[in-house]
């Protein structure tokens, strides 16, 4: 069955149509975090600095003899790589160490996530400061 071609106007002919999907490239998607990655950041602001690290045989000899439990890591490696730079960026704000960053990124988030974390705590910074001055 043969078909003649269809002419078009020329105004549609150079034009193609364009989607919603077409009008997103090269637009980046902004950059969240889901209800339980905030949870493990605002948990985060009261955990201490020695949570992030790894106990040694002396400090575990030493919490076994008077019974102390260290802090629980997260089961999940990507919600302890956040809990580590967010107790981090609580205590010393930009100044987060490279390993940690290294497996902040390894775990898939982006620089985009950690300036989206920092934001967040600076603004839970001065939202205090605000309140504290009045």
């Amino acid at each position: 069955m043969a078909s003649l071609p269809i002419q078009l106007p020329q105004s549609q002919y150079n034009e193609a149509p364009r989607s919603a999907a077409a009008d997103m490239v090269g637009k980046a998607l902004p950059v969240r975090f889901s209800a339980l990655e905030w949870s493990v950041v605002a948990m985060a602001e009261k955990d201490q600095l020695s949570s992030i690290r790894e106990p040694g045989r002396v400090s575990r000899a030493i919490n076994t003899v008077f019974g102390i439990k260290p802090a629980n890591r997260l089961a999940n490696d990507r919600l302890e790589s956040l809990r580590r730079v967010a107790v981090l960026a609580w205590r010393y704000r930009w100044n987060v160490a490279k390993s940690a960053m290294s497996d902040f990124y390894a775990s898939g988030f982006t620089p985009d996530h950690f300036e989206l974390l920092q934001r967040s705590i600076a603004q839970a910074f001065a939202q205090r400061t605000r309140k504290t001055v009045r």
